[in-house]
């Protein structure tokens, strides 16, 4: 009697074991009663009947890593749907783009359960529909490209395939966040002859800019001895013109001097002759005396010079004579 009071102690605890089911936050868990869908739970303790029912378990992948670093995927059951962002790495695939040219492409895919039902009831095998779903599109927006545009069109292969896939899933429960291309990878004779081709393209940049270098070089040079000459011509034009200022101010200057000279001795025979006419305004006639102080003057210009050795007479001689001996009888008789 006593042992079937344990036995049915046992068999209670392992009944009400059985029964209490504590979800965690972000998980949901699928009920079943009689194999037919009855409630979704939530985070937190909830209870049910194991007897009759039972939560529905779902295939999930796991991943793995070896002792040599390398990582492998298994797939296991579980009860418990996490509903958070889940990322996905397919394995590497082979594409052939519209140039027929085989590529090698790894993608990554963050995707979120946001229906748990569905995501149980709409599909067997969520995790290969996704990977398969994913490498088919993939496979049909490449072969629309060339190798070219494929390598330099990663963003809008990322934002198509994205979409694509949301769509396709959407009554799977799932929302595809976004989608992301790790490597693409070309044929190793196409990765020799792109290396060549940038080689050659870096080549000619170099070319062109060295060209460049030198033709700006030139242009300075002819700019700097074009700046050198106008300076140069600049300066001897200054300079003539300072020169020629020099000499106009020495012409003045001297003009000047010149002037002054004569107005000083034109003032100074002024005044002599002034003195002159007033010594002689009341002892003779001071226009005759000097009209024959010119006139000898003259004369004496006249004769003067070294190889000059003619000698004559003027014709008004004897006037000059005989105002000469005027000019002595007044100085008599002073």
């Amino acid at each position: 009697m006593g042992i079937l009071v344990i036995l049915a102690l046992i068999l209670a605890v392992i009944f009400i074991g059985k029964g209490i089911i504590i979800v965690q936050q972000q998980e949901a868990v699928i009920i079943q009663r009689l194999g037919e869908y009855k409630e979704t739970l939530g985070a937190g303790l909830h209870f049910i009947f194991p007897i009759f029912e039972a939560p529905r378990p779902m295939l999930k992948i796991v991943k793995q890593r070896t002792l040599d670093g390398s990582i492998y995927s298994t797939q296991s059951y579980s009860t418990r749907i996490d509903l958070r962002e889940t990322v996905y790495d397919f394995p590497r695939q082979n594409v052939i783009t519209k140039d027929n040219v085989t590529i090698s492409i790894n993608a990554l895919l963050y995707f979120q359960i946001i229906d748990a039902k569905r995501a149980i009831y709409s599909i067997e095998n969520l995790p290969e529909a996704i990977e398969k779903l994913t490498q088919t599109n993939l496979r049909n927006l490449v072969g629309q490209l060339a190798l070219d545009e494929t390598l330099v069109s990663r963003d809008i292969i990322n934002d198509k395939l994205r979409e694509i896939l949301d769509k396709a899933t959407d009554k799977w429960g799932v929302k595809v966040n976004r989608v992301e291309l790790q490597d693409i990878v070309p044929p190793a004779s196409i990765q020799n002859a792109m290396e060549k081709e940038k080689k050659a393209e870096q080549d000619r940049r170099a070319t062109i800019l060295e060209a460049e270098g030198i033709k700006k070089s030139a242009v300075l040079t002819a700019e700097g001895e074009k700046l050198a000459a106008i300076n140069k011509a600049e300066g001897e034009k200054q300079a003539e013109i300072l020169k020629a200022e020099a000499e106009k101010q020495a012409e003045i200057l001297k003009a000047e001097g010149i002037a002054q000279a004569r107005i000083i001795q034109a003032d100074a025979e002024k005044e002599a002759i002034n003195r002159i006419i007033g010594a002689l305004a009341d002892k003779g006639k001071p226009d005759q005396y000097l009209i024959a102080m010119k006139y000898l003057e003259t004369l004496s210009n006249i004769t003067s010079g070294e190889n000059n050795k003619v000698v004559y007479m003027p014709y008004e001689a004897t006037g000059i004579l005989s105002s000469v001996d005027g000019i002595k009888q007044m100085f008599d008789k002073q």
